[in-house]
């Protein structure tokens, strides 16, 4: 069941991702070369406590704020202190904050020293997904329009497009309908109104878009040991525009 926020809850979900657009300006400057993944989520950790909010990953059982992915990790890497970044890596951070009941959800992927021209690419056009998703964002159109649009940017750049995973509803709970998956496929396709609260995610492959899940039960890897790329915001839809809830601008 799709959930439409009134005016005071997607207040308060607005606040809770001001909070987490924040906490990547304080918290992205300082990932370095060198550090552990479980260094990185330290840092988060204490930014969300220090402003009122707990991690809303703690909600499903994960051992950490935020979901640090590198390289050919598409989403969900566990942070660990034995789990380093290095020069050259591309790093995605995926966070969530649970702000007096609100939940906020955002995801960047960062450059560290220095990276190859085709993860330069790749993290470009992931961001050209995410802004072309969000365009479609819209009401009178559907679901399917944003993973048209992301789909379209994606496969003309020759990349492969995440397909067992996808956006979702959120700001009550961590995940809600509906599913926004970032490819058109068979299934339901509600029409967008004013109230909803997404978080559009595409989540772009150098190569195939097929993925395999690691043995810690949570981490999600390319199929092929490509590389990976995860942008992502949560978004709510009024009557006359689509609000970037956690832009970081």
């Amino acid at each position: 069941m799709i959930r439409l926020k009134n005016d005071k809850q997607i207040a308060g979900i607005r606040k809770s991702c001001h909070l987490l657009a924040d906490l990547f300006k304080a918290v992205v400057p300082e990932v370095k070369a060198g550090m552990s993944t479980r260094d990185i989520d330290d840092l988060c950790v204490d930014f969300i406590v220090k402003h009122g909010g707990k991690p809303a990953w703690y909600q499903e059982d994960f051992d950490g704020a935020a979901c640090i992915s590198i390289n050919d990790e598409v989403i969900h890497g566990i942070p660990s202190r034995h789990r380093k970044i290095h020069n050259g890596d591309i790093v995605s951070l995926d966070i969530g904050i649970d702000l007096n009941g609100y939940i906020s959800d955002s995801a960047m992927t960062i450059p560290i020293g220095n990276v190859s021209d085709d993860a330069k690419r790749l993290m470009k056009v992931t961001k050209e997904c995410l802004a072309a998703g969000i365009a479609a964002c819209k009401p009178g159109n559907r679901i399917r329009d944003i993973s048209v649009a992301v789909a379209a940017v994606a496969e003309k750049a020759g990349y492969g497009i995440v397909y067992d995973f996808c956006g979702h509803g959120v700001g009550l709970d961590v995940h809600e309908d509906p599913s926004i998956p970032n490819l058109p496929l068979p299934g339901p396709n509600p029409r967008i109104q004013p109230g909803m609260v997404l978080a559009i995610e595409p989540m772009i492959n150098i190569g195939t878009g097929d993925v395999c899940q690691l043995d810690d039960g949570w981490t999600i890897v390319t199929a092929d040991g490509k590389l990976s790329c995860h942008e992502e915001h949560t978004v709510a839809v009024f009557a006359d525009h689509t609000e970037i809830l956690t832009a970081r601008d």
